[in-house]
């Protein structure tokens, strides 16, 4: 990350926190913290001002690091025999006027609140939520373009594994060269642990794999997803074995295409602008009307980036509206148990006129074969 993204981020969540009326933001996320300074590592805490200059607050051990990721921003290190909030509060009684401070409520546990009330008796504490998610959420062009790459080394991984099935494949076999060929196309590993469904298995929306041999299984569900520079991708495709003739291959074809216009119908409905639930309805829809309502049991779909999950979520509860330069996942499914899942996943970028897809791999039902 440059230096300018670096002060704009930084900028922006001190001007989204003037209605606070805080002296300062402690921001203790690792994640949060690495979005706004860059910095890759863990154990370190920033002090944002609201005239937008910011510490960072760290130990010896990230000396070296954070003057070569953070040189712009000034780093306070504490000894081995601090603590954290020993550190803080002296750090704040260098400041001027520093009487209320903001703290992220949603990574704060009970007992770090209580140690910071004990060594900064004299600070009111502010809680805060999710105030650099709501900034995390629109990306910029450095975000998306690593994105671009997740996404990619993401597809070349699915397209090298699948090519070379055997029968005595297990799901873990396939989860393990997944994550191998991801690392060696650049990845640093996977975004999350990878599901691969066998036939049954697939209808467990999370599902971790086992030492399930691929065998004669008609139908397969992989969602998977690579890391790049700590931002994430996220696809999902369903195999099945072609050239099957049953009532259960036919109903597997019925339900396929189902999730394929649901999928397309939402992607048709995202734009700036439009509310997140109007597109989960979009695609409830179209299963509610080929009888599959009750089999989709899941949300549509969430925003990613450093994290697997972010903001914006897309379900019947949802509340955001999708704005130009959110990444979000599209990832309609329904599940029979004790028989197979169908999920189509894609990954994609919200524009002023609509959105673009960023992941290509094909999804017709004909283009998904399951061949050993």
């Amino acid at each position: 990350m440059t230096g300018i993204n670096q002060q704009n981020r930084i900028a922006r969540l001190a001007a989204s926190i003037a209605d606070l009326e805080v002296d300062a933001l402690l921001i203790s996320d690792e994640v949060n913290v690495r979005y706004l300074s860059g910095f890759t590592g863990d154990s370190t805490w920033l002090l944002v001002r609201p005239d937008a200059s910011a510490t960072l607050l760290s130990d010896g051990r990230y000396k070296i690091q954070l003057a070569q990721e953070c040189p712009a921003l000034p780093a306070v290190i504490r000894p081995p025999s601090q603590k954290m909030g020993e550190l803080l509060a002296e750090v704040v009684s260098g400041l001027s006027g520093v009487r209320r401070i903001g703290l992220e409520a949603d990574h704060v546990h009970m007992t770090m609140y209580r140690d910071l009330q004990s060594k900064l008796s004299d600070v009111t504490w502010v809680e805060t939520s999710a105030r650099v998610e709501r900034l995390r959420a629109i990306k910029d062009a450095d975000e998306v373009a690593t994105i671009r790459r997740s996404i990619s080394i993401a597809q070349q991984a699915f397209k090298s594994v699948t090519a070379n099935f055997s029968a005595k494949k297990t799901e873990a076999d396939i989860h393990y060269e997944l994550e191998a060929e991801m690392r060696s196309l650049g990845a640093e590993g996977v975004s999350f642990h990878p599901i691969i469904g066998a036939e049954p298995n697939g209808a467990l929306p999370h599902y971790h794999p086992g030492n399930v041999p691929l065998g004669d299984c008609r139908t397969l569900l992989m969602d998977w997803g690579a890391k790049v520079d700590g931002y994430c991708s996220d696809l999902t495709r369903t195999l099945h074995r072609p050239g099957s003739k049953s009532a259960t291959s036919d109903r597997f074809a019925a339900a396929y295409e189902a999730v394929l216009e649901a999928q397309l119908a939402a992607i048709a409905a995202i734009r700036d602008g439009v509310e997140a639930v109007t597109v989960d309805a979009a695609a409830r829809a179209v299963l509610a009307k080929a009888g599959l309502g009750d089999a989709f049991n899941h949300g549509l779909g969430h925003g990613f980036g450093l994290q697997i999950h972010e903001d914006p979520r897309m379900g019947p509860s949802s509340t955001e509206t999708l704005r130009t330069g959110m990444v979000l996942t599209v990832e309609p499914g329904v599940y029979f148990e004790n028989e197979f899942g169908i999920r189509i996943e894609d990954d994609l970028l919200v524009t002023d006129t609509g959105c673009e897809v960023l992941s290509d791999l094909p999804k017709g039902l004909d283009d998904c074969p399951l061949v050993m």
